[in-house]
């Protein structure tokens, strides 16, 4: 899994002491949003920063983005791709789905790949589930220790 798949929360670098008073009782608030419980100051982590531009400034693009608030425009994309943040209606630009290339607003695929993907996923979970039934306590194993008492005769 690349760095595009997956954006852990340790890389929207989120406070962990105030800028203010340094202290380091930190509450996550939510949407990226956190509070000293000190001195009552809001900070932001990068999802956060990207977020509040973005409700301020619609249709920004991302090197826009990017210059404001101080997020790489790489992790902006992830933010993108993992669905966090979205390109406003209108935009010029987009994001193209990984499988079928049609141009889409954030995520990784379409609509219609996205159902195939899930109904790929669910089969193949469906059928190691079902071997996984039938496959039973070492039945199958011939000359494996214990396995003569699954075997009929």
């Amino acid at each position: 899994m690349d760095g595009i798949e997956k954006l852990e929360k340790k890389d929207y670098n989120s406070p962990t002491t105030c800028e203010k008073c340094g202290c380091r009782r930190i509450q996550y608030m939510g949407v990226g949003e956190y509070k000293c419980e000190e001195c009552g100051l809001f900070m932001y982590d990068d999802y956060g920063k990207v977020r509040n531009y973005i409700e301020k400034n619609p249709g920004a693009t991302t090197t826009e983005v990017s210059n404001a608030v101080g997020v790489s425009k790489e992790k902006i994309r992830r933010l993108l791709r993992d669905d966090k943040i979205q390109i406003a209606p209108g935009s010029v630009s987009f994001l193209s789905c990984e499988k079928c290339g049609t141009s889409i607003r954030s995520g990784r695929f379409c609509a219609s790949c996205q159902n195939e993907v899930n109904a790929a996923t669910a089969g193949a979970r469906a059928n190691l589930r079902s071997q996984s039934i039938n496959g039973g306590f070492a039945r199958n194993q011939s000359g494996a220790a214990g396995a003569k008492r699954f075997e009929k005769k």
